[in-house]
């Protein structure tokens, strides 16, 4: 997986994990990959999927309790880990590069804390992330709460969405069914924000049939495109398999740009709810803004976010509220919101890191 220098220095090796493409802005793409191999216990499909689980990658998001930036850092954590990735003599925490280096610091700061912990590396260093480093040490791995196993399982899982896959990927079993979900809604007038309700008549829009098809065999999607891009992994154009959803974006450079989602059927065709005035039908794939493909799983749906009414990702919860599965030691300095947990952990000073590329930060958000 690599080394973690002494000085910092991310060493990549030849199995280093490669982001998918498409998942990740253009712009954040090169940084991401170059401090994903800051040390062992993460790489580049990691660090996406916590940068995304946190922000959906918006360099500009702000939480109810605090947290700032792309990778959602407290004040008072960002004081201590914050990165200057840029070279522009500053640590700012609403720069997207110095988050994204800060982010991997704070990883591998906690990776560091737990690194005598008995299991999984990696994910002893999630569960201090969500918990705070004592949680772990306390319980000799990930404590048994609810929302930091959660957390674990989601990162985990939505890495796999973040790699680029190196071998043939496992069909769907459920794909059948929904793509005959979809096949009986045919004919049906298309309706902007529809969901198939009955105070709708029934009618969807892209992504509210492709979630309707999924929750058909019991997995639930998130309600907008740019979202469901992430529900699993993403075969190229010459491995679809029917079920498997397919997407437009308008800058095939951003996936936040994606505004068009369709379930593939096999020939080069796709069953889509295709814009107002249209109805339920088969249109081709190959267009000018076709960004790829998604083969849905059911970890892979659970482990996405869910949105504010404003658009905004709902940052993963931590412990506090929720009682343990099982009985257990004290738990870690989490108290709502990334990094939060910080007080916890050790303080030290910022690990040394090199310069990340630097670039422009992309703008909007597909719906």
């Amino acid at each position: 997986m690599g080394t973690y220098a002494a000085s910092g220095t991310p060493q990549q090796s030849a199995n280093r994990s490669a982001l998918s493409p498409g998942t990740v802005p253009a712009a954040y793409q090169e940084a991401i990959q170059k401090w994903g191999a800051l040390c062992p216990e993460i790489s580049p499909p990691m660090l996406a999927a916590q940068l995304y689980q946190e922000s959906g990658f918006d360099p500009k998001a702000r939480s109810g309790v605090g947290a700032q930036g792309m990778a959602q850092f407290m004040p008072g954590t960002w004081a201590t880990y914050g990165t200057d990735a840029n070279g522009d003599g500053r640590k700012d925490v609403w720069d997207p590069y110095d988050a994204i280096a800060s982010a991997a610091v704070y990883d591998c700061a906690l990776a560091k804390d737990v690194s005598k912990v008995p299991g999984d590396p990696q994910a002893n260093m999630l569960a201090a992330y969500n918990a705070g480093p004592y949680a772990v040490t306390s319980n000799r791995g990930i404590p048994p709460y609810k929302e930091t196993q959660g957390y674990v399982r989601s990162i985990q899982a939505m890495a796999r969405s973040f790699t680029a896959p190196t071998a043939p990927l496992e069909v769907s079993a459920q794909s059948a069914a929904a793509i005959y979900f979809a096949q009986t809604k045919l004919g049906t007038p298309y309706l902007w924000g529809g969901e198939g309700l009955p105070s709708q008549n029934g009618r969807f829009d892209c992504s509210g049939l492709t979630q309707a098809a999924y929750a058909s065999v019991g997995i639930t999607l998130p309600r907008v495109a740019n979202d469901q891009w992430y529900a699993g992994p993403h075969p190229s154009r010459d491995q679809l398999r029917p079920g498997d959803l397919v997407f437009w974006a308008t800058d095939l450079g951003d996936p936040r740009s994606i505004h068009h989602v369709g379930i593939y059927v096999g020939g080069g065709y796709m069953i889509n709810a295709p814009h107002t005035g249209a109805v339920i039908r088969y249109d081709k794939i190959d267009s000018r803004e076709y960004i790829g493909a998604t083969r849905v799983t059911s970890d892979g749906a659970q482990a996405l976010p869910t949105r504010n009414n404003d658009g905004s990702v709902n940052a993963p919860s931590r412990p506090g509220s929720t009682a343990p599965t099982s009985p257990a030691g004290p738990q870690g300095g989490a108290q709502g919101g990334a990094q939060a947990n910080a007080a916890a952990a050790p303080a030290r000073s910022a690990v040394a890191a090199p310069p990340a590329p630097t670039g422009p930060t992309p703008t909007g958000a597909g719906r």
